[in-house]
């Protein structure tokens, strides 16, 4: 019998009827230098980091050429919110564990974060688990 197989991936990213919108002209190009997003590569040369979203639409149709299946895909927030990060929270000892995990949470779970721009797409082989990060929302068709 083989072997299942099982990929998370969580990037920046869209479906492709997003990611090549006409409004989108600039493209998908982002730089990050000291906490900070900005769209100049010719600043800080050298020590920022430069990044592209992804077309999760051409990942999904790589998978599943190769023989995966697309178990699901959500924004972020919706994938942690189904894993229960809220859990994380509580289980902090102390109002400055509580208060520090409360606001790394807050980055990663709210839209001007990283909670939207960020997708989560499960690819699998031989894998028959429903996965509990895409409960709350599954956006395999908007691929």
């Amino acid at each position: 019998m083989p072997r299942a197989w099982f990929l998370l991936l969580f990037d920046y990213g869209l479906p492709r009827a997003h990611y090549y919108h006409p409004q989108r002209v600039r493209g998908t190009l982002r730089c990050h230098f000291k906490q900070r997003a900005h769209d100049d590569p010719y600043v800080n040369v050298g020590v920022q980091d430069i990044t592209a979203w992804v077309d999760f639409t051409r990942v999904a149709e790589a998978a599943v050429a190769s023989g995966l299946e697309v178990l699901g895909f959500a924004t972020q927030t919706a994938f942690l919110l189904a894993t229960d990060i809220e859990s994380l929270i509580a289980e902090a000892t102390g109002m400055e564990e509580h208060a520090r995990r409360a606001g790394e949470a807050r980055r990663l779970l709210m839209p001007g974060e990283m909670g939207e721009a960020f997708k989560v797409m499960a690819l699998a082989r031989g894998y028959g688990n429903a996965v509990s990060g895409f409960a709350l929302q599954d956006l395999r068709r908007s691929l």
